[in-house]
């Protein structure tokens, strides 16, 4: 089943085409590698499908939804969560408390209850305590639940992303280069957790430079070149593919 469909994607900014007439689908339950160049296009087409950026023209469909023109919060309340090629955390905060902010698309107690700490809130804000401490174990940051998060390594602070990003409860996450900076340890580390990731229903697409990363755990592979896409197939057709070999991979030896 498709969960995620986008039409005719233009964005433009001055005289650069970042995307153009792009089509994409993403199945419900896949792990779905996005490769490409630097400049390609790869990280405008992850603003544009979570409401960072506005298409200039084309649609976005999300579990059959037009999500066109959403904003990120709107977006995220509906099921798409994103970590960035960048890392960004709350760095003085603690690592908890970043997971915990991840819960805001789906609290219910508004600004006059929380203000005034009426019971109600204090409840949310207990169950959103204990919500975070699961993310946390499940990626394998419980011991440093009370740390600054600036105080975790680059790896780690990481996987506190992904952490934050499963807190808004996604049906769609996409991870901008989550590999970026890690050595190959953390790098098998984390294709495992994106594979229980998976497991746990939660369907994956991913922005990735690391080329044995996307190749190991997607299922398909997309190749993005200036703006449009240049293949999609299975990970062992997109290596052997001449146009992306010669496009990406540096040519034929």
């Amino acid at each position: 089943m498709t969960i995620l469909e986008a039409k005719g994607l233009n964005k433009r900014f001055g005289g650069l085409t970042a995307t153009w007439d792009v089509d994409l689908d993403v199945q419900d339950g896949e792990i779905l590698g996005l490769i490409g160049p630097n400049g390609a296009g790869k990280t405008t087409l992850f603003n544009l499908l979570s409401g960072a950026l506005r298409v200039d023209s084309g649609i976005i469909r999300f579990k059959g939804q037009d999500i066109t023109g959403l904003k990120p919060h709107q977006i995220a309340r509906r099921g798409i969560s994103r970590t960035f090629q960048h890392v960004a955390l709350f760095q003085h905060m603690s690592v908890l408390e970043n997971v915990m902010l991840g819960r805001h698309p789906r609290t219910r107690c508004g600004f006059f209850a929380t203000g005034f700490r009426l019971p109600g809130m204090r409840r949310e804000e207990r169950q959103i305590g204990d919500s975070a401490m699961e993310y946390l174990d499940f990626v394998g940051l419980a011991d440093s639940a009370h740390q600054p998060a600036g105080s975790l390594p680059l790896g780690r602070q990481k996987i506190l992303e992904i952490a934050r990003a499963l807190a808004t409860e996604p049906r769609l996450l996409l991870l901008d280069e989550p590999a970026g900076g890690l050595n190959m340890r953390e790098t098998e580390d984390l294709g495992e957790l994106i594979q229980r990731i998976r497991r746990e229903g939660i369907t994956v697409m991913l922005v990735e430079h690391d080329m044995n990363l996307i190749m190991d755990i997607s299922d398909r592979v997309l190749v993005l070149h200036y703006g449009e896409f240049l293949a999609s197939g299975a990970p062992a057709e997109i290596k052997d593919h001449e146009g992306v070999v010669e496009a990406y991979l540096g040519g034929a030896e």
